[in-house]
């Protein structure tokens, strides 16, 4: 079974059947593309999902911005970091020099009253937060590439919280479960409707990829209770639209979140990523319990990389790759980013001996 295409062998681990090997994508940090090609290793401009030969892309389609017209505001501005407002209102402190998550400085939306105010510009679909141009280019490259075509987005948790900031959301749920369901529902009908105009004008993709980061570090941001009510709802219904076109989902969640892995595989999760280790996620346990039910992308240790120590690598990769490879539903990924201080030869290394192994 040799040569598979990208979009072959990812579509048979999706659906946990035997492939030639296991699959292989990636996410990297802006800055480490800037230092690989710093390093000579590859050219500015040059495609790293094409230099490594990844199985899989994602395209961004959507803009879910509450003010289509607003535009960035520049409230302060130091040598190393920004203080912006953006068409959400959310007040962001953005670091200049590198990669990094932004400062949650304040919101205008910070509770039910605020929102009503910006439902109105969510719920009257305007095309222009569609990229049909982007989508259709992209869908045409990784078609001429036979690699595996994604819509990539948020998901409804991931959706509220840059508008109303996550302590104002989760006091929200604790409080006023009622505005967060009818946000669930505004964000969920929103998606879909644009799903809707999206593959009707330019075709179908090859899967969608859904992102809601529902956890940090040893717990979760809701109880499974709490998730069941008010954020699952949006899960079921984005993904069984999903689904009744065909098309498989991949979710990404970081942070610790396997407490809710019973209610998104009910939701109707193909495939999950990213499983993070720091986290408290352990890739060999969630697939004794799941590898039956769902296909696996990510869970090696992305801290194994940054000694640039091959043997570290290895230890890390014999460890899971050929115990996972056995479900035949495993896509090589690191369990986050692959940032700027792991270097080139550490990543060429780690995917050479993770295919090595993953080989079937």
């Amino acid at each position: 079974m040799g040569g598979l295409t990208g979009i072959e062998r990812i579509t048979r681990l999706l659906q946990r059947k035997k492939a030639d090997r296991i699959g292989l994508y990636e996410h990297f940090w802006p800055d480490t593309q800037e230092a690989y090609i710093k390093s000579g290793h590859i050219k500015p401009g040059e495609d790293l999902h094409d230099h490594f030969n990844l199985d899989l892309r994602e395209h961004w389609t959507f803009n879910y911005v509450a003010d289509l017209d607003f535009g960035w505001e520049v409230l302060e501005e130091t040598e190393d970091t920004r203080l912006v407002k953006d068409g959400n209102g959310a007040i962001l402190r953005r670091h200049k020099k590198h990669s990094t998550t932004p400062e949650n400085v304040s919101y205008t939306v910070k509770e039910r009253t605020q929102w009503e105010e910006v439902r109105e510009r969510l719920v009257n679909i305007d095309e222009r937060r569609i990229n049909f141009e982007g989508y259709r280019a992209a869908k045409a490259d990784a078609k001429a590439k036979n690699t595996f075509f994604t819509y990539a987005g948020a998901n409804v948790f991931e959706l509220m919280h840059p508008l109303c900031g996550h302590e104002n959301m989760l006091m929200g749920m604790a409080l006023d479960p009622d505005w967060i369901k009818d946000m669930v529902n505004v964000y969920t009908d929103l998606t879909i409707t644009m799903q809707e105009i999206l593959f009707a004008k330019e075709g179908k993709p090859d899967g969608i990829f859904y992102y809601d980061d529902l956890g940090f570090k040893q717990k979760p941001f809701l109880s499974p209770a709490m998730y069941k009510e008010l954020i699952f709802p949006g899960h079921k219904r984005t993904m069984d639209f999903a689904h009744g076109q065909g098309l498989p989902v991949i979710l990404h969640s970081c942070g610790y979140v396997e407490p809710l892995l019973p209610g998104f595989v009910e939701a109707g999760m193909d495939c999950f990523h990213a499983i993070e280790v720091k986290a408290g996620m352990d890739l060999l346990r969630i697939f004794k319990d799941y590898g039956d039910k769902i296909a696996f992308m990510g869970g090696l240790d992305v801290r194994a990389l940054y000694n640039n120590d091959k043997n570290e690598v290895d230890r890390e990769l014999e460890a899971k790759v050929p115990f996972i490879k056995q479900g035949y539903g495993f896509c090589l990924h690191s369990d986050h980013s692959i940032p700027s201080n792991v270097t080139y030869e550490t990543y060429r290394h780690f995917i050479e001996k993770g295919l090595s192994l993953g080989g079937y």
